[in-house]
């Protein structure tokens, strides 16, 4: 069965993992992400209860 001859798909992974590695992670890696992190205080919303009108 070729499915368990792992020669030529080993040497497939290989490829495209150092063509990724090497080639395109760099490239993706330069950009500037749009919506940078902010340093902002967490702030926790007041809630009140809902008042039920038949309790």
């Amino acid at each position: 069965m070729p499915q368990l001859n792992p020669t030529p798909w080993f040497f497939i992974m290989l490829i495209s993992w150092s063509t990724f590695s090497l080639l395109i992670q760099p490239k993706i890696l330069t950009f500037l992400t749009t919506n940078p992190p902010s340093n902002k205080a967490v702030t926790t919303p007041t809630t009140s209860p809902w008042t039920w009108p038949w309790t």
